[in-house]
């Protein structure tokens, strides 16, 4: 029996994919629907609904780029070359979205729609930034020699900005 490595690493990639997407998508449409949300007791319904899983969903993409770097490092290079701002983004507004979750169980009462409004905006950019790296990894890069040979705003193109919306949207 003949096994294919990059076949399995490409499944293990799509899988870790897959699960941040439902699970984390679960989250992130959350704090994109915050603002909807008038009564404060649904709110802390909606936020301890995730609460318990809230660490381990992001856990999934960390497997994916990991697996990335280890079994395709080409790809992993080009890619993080030609979207280091729109992932670098992303991950600032998941680490603001994070530290809004966690400060919003220990906030007073007068420091409670801060957080909220906080945990919206990380979770509105986090999405936004999600779908612009996906509509950019669809709209392909400019690679000669196997290295990136674009620019670093090669990405800020109508398409993947109408799949950061597009993204946004689906979450909510």
């Amino acid at each position: 029996m003949h096994f294919d490595l990059s076949v399995i690493w490409f499944a293990i990639i799509v899988f870790a994919t897959l699960m941040y997407i439902i699970m984390d998508g679960f989250d992130l449409g959350i704090g994109i629907l915050m603002p909807l949300i008038q009564d404060e007791r649904q709110k802390d319904v909606m936020v301890n609904s995730v609460a318990p899983v809230w660490d381990g969903n992001e856990t999934w993409i960390v497997l994916g780029g990991a697996s990335l770097l280890g079994a395709f490092p080409l790809a992993y290079s080009v890619i993080i070359e030609a979207l280091t701002i729109p992932l670098t983004l992303m991950l600032i507004a998941l680490i603001f979205r994070g530290v809004a979750f966690e400060f919003r169980f220990k906030a007073l009462e007068n420091h409670l729609k801060f957080w909220d409004r906080s945990f919206m905006i990380g979770s509105i950019l986090t999405t936004f930034f999600q779908g612009v790296v996906v509509g950019a990894l669809i709209e392909g890069f400019d690679v000669k020699n196997r290295v990136f040979a674009g620019g670093q705003l090669d990405w800020l193109t109508p398409f993947p900005i109408f799949c950061g919306f597009g993204l946004v949207a689906t979450y909510a």
